[in-house]
């Protein structure tokens, strides 16, 4: 018995190695290494595997026409920003061809895995022929796709969209240059539907977002999310927040799927309408594990196959990388899925190399992560507030707003730290950051902080480089350290602004506020507080009743820290001052 392999006739064993080419006759191929599904892992593993061995016969296939290109930047294709349709594709199969000696087999799909037999069931999808193939070692990267909402009326949809493929983004490109729809609505706020909304909004669409949370971006905590959807409500798109889509139906025009002659209405879970020329579904990813467990490997409790360092399933012989694994989270050192392109190029890397007989590993991952959204950016490292309370650890925040570089110098933007600290060791856990520029870089410093254990006193320390239009001599790392570190060494005693919330509601209590009357009156106050500027405090310290409970507060903190230590010096025992200030007030939205 002989299998079809492009022009190649194999030995039934599969651990026989050597081949038949038609053209050259007998010859050792050693390793013979499948992988299935491009993208980042795919693609990235192939190119690793040939790195470590020239020997091995690398085969990659693939169900779609393009094996890698960068879905990341889908949304800026769909927005204009990118205006190319090519420049998304990273490699041809010609170049992994040409350059890496490696047998790329677009519209390719693998059916079925014999474990026992080390073999794969093939089917080309333009030709349906089907048939075996025999492998030393398989990686699987199968990838991601669209979550499927229960809403009535979703499904085959010709007006609803997914960004998730390239045919996704090739279909609603097509359709807003053919169309010129007016008015979208995006169903979910997570990182694809926030993108997809700022890409339409980009192209001058009136725009509706509806989460089912009560927040957008459900990986942060929520006041970091609060300024996004202010942002996006100043930039005109209307934001429904802690609200479901129950149906979509078709209006006006009947038979008719021009913008003008037809459209969409939403039915919404409190009994809304939404009327929309199109949809966009943006509910979230779920993993592609059809062909995992097909093949009987383990599926962990976060839900995606188990995997050790080398990247190994439960099966030694198959490698998994992308979205499809579970990882170890990198402070808690639980499994997590991770479904970001940074840890599935790492991963491939380490997949890749190991089948092919090398000997790497994969540390695993914070879930570092940025998303655009207008002017602003929003990131996060390791643990929220919200994930640490879950996980049970004892932890502290803290909040600091600094600008991204020198005030003096033009263009300055201000950003909002929230650090999340172990309350006993002072080690760093987690970061969000919010703001209009620098955000991506002090995430990255955090997230390198983290993973090498360091604490908020290390924060404190970090040498970073420092010129007016790159940062401020105490840069805004180093700032989030110095608030961070203040708390974790009791020199102040600080409440969150939710807790005050709480506070305010149980009992009476003094509460200060520090700044200018001028600020008071153009940005408002917390309800309940008197105005008493810290450069006024020393003279009119006897206005205030030691023995009382006090809070102080003022725009971002610092001028409260200043009001609590000459406080603290005159005899109040009870005091504390509000982390973040008035600005962290805002960003909880006067309620929980």
């Amino acid at each position: 018995m002989q299998l079809r392999a492009f022009g190649l006739l194999c030995a039934v064993d599969a651990e026989d190695v050597h081949m038949w080419d038609l053209h050259g006759g007998l010859r050792n191929v050693g390793k013979r290494i499948f992988v299935v599904g491009g993208v980042a892992g795919g693609a990235g593993a192939a190119v690793k595997a040939r790195r470590v061995s020239e020997d091995a016969d690398i085969v990659v296939l693939e169900r779609t026409p393009y094996v890698s290109w960068a879905n990341c930047g889908l949304p800026y294709y769909i927005g204009g920003i990118i205006r190319q349709r090519d420049d998304l594709f990273v490699v041809t199969p010609e170049r992994l061809a040409s350059r890496f000696n490696i047998d790329v087999r677009t519209r390719h799909e693998v059916l079925a895995i014999d474990r026992a037999r080390r073999r794969v069931s093939v089917r080309n999808l333009e030709t349906g022929d089907a048939w075996e193939e025999p492998y030393d070692a398989l990686i699987l990267a199968t990838g991601s796709e669209p979550a499927r909402p229960p809403i009535r009326g979703l499904e085959g949809c010709s007006r609803v969209f997914t960004l998730v493929s390239m045919e996704d983004g090739d279909r609603l490109r097509g359709f807003l240059d053919e169309r010129k729809p007016t008015n979208a609505v995006v169903i979910g706020g997570g990182f694809i539907g926030l993108e997809a909304a700022d890409a339409l909004l980009e192209r001058g669409l009136d725009v509706t977002l509806v989460e089912m949370m009560d927040q957008l971006l459900p990986p942060v905590d929520r006041e970091m999310a609060e300024p996004l959807a202010a942002h996006l409500r100043d930039k005109g798109a209307r934001v429904l927040l802690g609200e479901k889509v129950a149906a979509v139906t078709q209006r006006g025009g009947a038979g008719g799927d021009g913008a003008g002659a037809s459209g969409l209405q939403l039915e919404l879970a409190s009994g809304d309408t939404v009327a929309c020329d199109f949809v966009v579904s943006a509910a979230g990813v779920t993993p592609r594990l059809d062909l995992a467990r097909q093949a009987g490997l383990a599926i962990g409790r976060a839900g995606g196959v188990v995997v050790n360092d080398r990247m190994q399933t439960s099966d030694p012989s198959i490698y998994a990388a992308g979205d499809i694994c579970e990882i170890k989270h990198l402070v808690t050192g639980k499994p997590v899925r991770v479904p970001l392109a940074g840890p599935a190029n790492k991963q491939a890397r380490v997949a890749g190399a190991n089948a092919a007989g090398g000997n790497m590993r994969y540390a695993g991952s914070l879930g570092t992560m940025v998303v655009k959204v207008g002017d602003l950016s929003i990131a996060k490292t390791g643990l929220s507030e919200r994930e640490a309370s879950s996980e049970g650890i004892p932890h502290y925040v803290s909040y600091t707003h600094s600008q991204h570089h020198a005030g003096y110098y033009p263009g300055a933007r201000m950003m909002t730290i929230k650090l999340v600290a172990d309350r006993f060791t002072g080690r760093l856990l987690g970061a969000q950051i919010v703001g209009g520029a620098g955000v991506d870089k002090r995430i990255d410093v955090i997230a390198t902080a983290i993973q090498a254990r360091m604490t908020v006193e290390d924060l404190e320390d970090l040498d970073l480089s420092y010129a007016p239009p790159y940062s401020s001599a105490k840069d805004p790392v180093n700032v989030a350290g110095f608030v961070a570190a203040n708390i974790h060494r009791g020199e102040v005693d600080t409440i969150e602004p939710d807790d005050l919330m709480d506070l305010l509601e149980r009992e009476e209590i003094q509460l200060v506020d520090v700044r200018t009357p001028g600020e008071r009156n153009r940005l408002g106050a917390i309800p309940g507080s008197r105005l008493m500027p810290v450069d006024e405090l020393r003279a009119r310290v006897g206005e205030l009743d030691p023995r009382k409970k006090t809070v102080v507060y003022c725009a971002v903190g610092y001028r409260s820290y200043l009001a609590y230590k000459i406080l603290k010096q005159r005899g109040f025992e009870n005091v504390s001052h509000l982390a973040g200030g008035f600005d962290a007030w805002k960003m909880f939205g006067g309620k929980r």
